[in-house]
């Protein structure tokens, strides 16, 4: 195993000989193994070790374990110690997924506090079947069966080609010695249960099990990769990346394939492919939602915006004196100008006749106003809205600035109230003007 563990490295990893690596040691067989081979090859190694406080005395030996290790392997070692627990508690996770969140966030920090440059783990290839087996029960689609990846970032997994049988041989045949964890027994786990159960019957079925298992994997993971490739161009195609993203779901309704480009494109978003389809036929102005992001249908195209807390009855007050405001919009406030002056996102209002303070909002049930070029004519905020086309986003994100007796002066940017708009005849003059 040693002849081709310096195979697999050479190939794949080449590098290691000149870095600085971190270890992670639980005291179990496959990184005990991991670390009696790379002694072997001559790669120095930092052993970090968690000691998760879930076993009493067991967790306490395990540690002792490992610091007799450091010292006859001459590694340096550092150790922490987790009330993993109360740290599971405290955030609503399970033992096993808080163990796994302490662990890689103390490795990572370790490695960048100490200018290492990569952290190995132990995994084998019966993780890897296990993990396999365990995401096609969730339903977690091809992503899911790509197995444990030999890298990713920082974190190293050099001994994934090689199954448990090869690295048990290996430990017998060097007399090596290694902590069982009593917890590998217990089948309450669902990895337990596979590896006791359902792996050992895997040899029986095909003498080549785990070696066809991990060329499947490679192709699976070439597969994802060209698939990868090709929805980006989907990618490029369908979005206009901004604030709010629209997706141009018109390229994609007649597509043979539309169901899955779907769901690769919007499942980041949250979004379930059932619900998707059924909003095909949605109407403009309809939205659905996920847990982050509202979808909103506009005219053929649909809306994909990030949900933030809002509180639509915000109100920004503008004061008399006031020469300008930087929130929610940037507006300078200054008087006299004259009309030519005003550019187009400039409103001159007759001071005269308007009450402050001045209110910056959001629209309101009931508004109306009386558009400059109606002759005095009054329309509704919503009927205003419908005939300039405003998506449902942008009526939400449209501010209306009022006067204190809460007549409209300015749909912002947008449109003004000719009955409060300065004239040749104005004798004080309001101006204000987003900069």
């Amino acid at each position: 195993m040693l002849a081709s563990f310096q195979n697999y490295l050479q190939q794949n990893f080449p590098f290691l000989w000149q870095k600085k690596i971190i270890l992670a040691i639980s005291g179990g067989i496959d990184s005990v193994v991991l670390a009696h081979l790379l002694h072997k090859l001559h790669i120095p190694f930092l052993i970090a070790h968690c000691n998760f406080q879930l076993r009493g005395e067991e967790s306490e030996a395990d540690q002792h374990f490992v610091q007799a290790l450091a010292r006859i392997l001459s590694s340096p070692i550092e150790i922490k110690r987790f009330a993993t627990k109360e740290y599971g508690k405290l955030h609503g996770l399970n033992t096993q997924l808080a163990a796994r969140i302490l662990r890689y966030e103390w490795f990572e920090a370790l490695r960048q506090e100490n200018g290492y440059d990569y952290i190995l783990t132990a995994h084998q290839a019966n993780d890897c079947w296990e993990t396999f087996l365990i995401n096609t029960s969730r339903g977690t689609g091809l992503k899911g069966l790509l197995g444990i990846p030999a890298q990713n970032g920082a974190i190293l997994r050099p001994l994934l080609p090689f199954s448990r049988e090869e690295i048990l041989a290996f430990a017998t045949e060097n007399h090596i010695i290694w902590r069982e964890d009593s917890s590998n027994s217990s089948d309450a786990y669902t990895r337990n249960k596979i590896r006791h159960h359902l792996s050992p019957l895997l040899p029986e079925i095909h003498p080549h099990f785990f070696q066809n298992f991990e060329k499947t994997q490679s192709l699976l993971q070439l597969t994802y990769a060209f698939l990868q490739e090709q929805l980006n161009l989907y990618r490029k195609e369908c979005f206009i990346m901004g604030t709010p993203i629209t997706f141009l779901i018109e390229r994609l309704r007649e597509h043979p394939h539309r169901h899955f480009l779907l769901h690769e494109l919007l499942s980041p978003y949250g979004f379930e492919i059932d619900i998707l389809e059924r909003f095909l036929q949605a109407s403009t102005g309809k939205e659905i939602s996920s847990n982050s992001y509202r979808l909103l249908s506009n005219r053929g195209v649909w809306l994909l915006i990030p949900k933030e807390p809002t509180n639509s009855e915000e109100i920004f007050y503008i004061h008399k004196n006031d020469t300008g405001i930087s929130f929610p919009i940037n507006l300078s406030i200054s008087r006299g100008i004259s009309m030519e002056e005003l550019g187009a996102n400039s409103i001159s209002l007759d001071e005269d006749k308007i009450q402050f303070p001045l209110c910056l909002r959001k629209r309101r049930e009931g508004d109306n106003f009386s558009p400059k070029g109606m002759n005095g004519r009054k329309k509704t905020l919503s009927k205003y809205f419908k005939d300039e086309k405003y998506s449902l986003y942008d009526k939400e994100n449209q501010w209306i600035l009022t006067d204190y007796t809460n007549q409209i002066l300015w749909v912002v940017g947008r449109r003004s109230d000719e009955r409060f708009s300065a004239t040749e005849q104005t004798l004080n003059t309001l101006t204000l003007s987003i900069i």
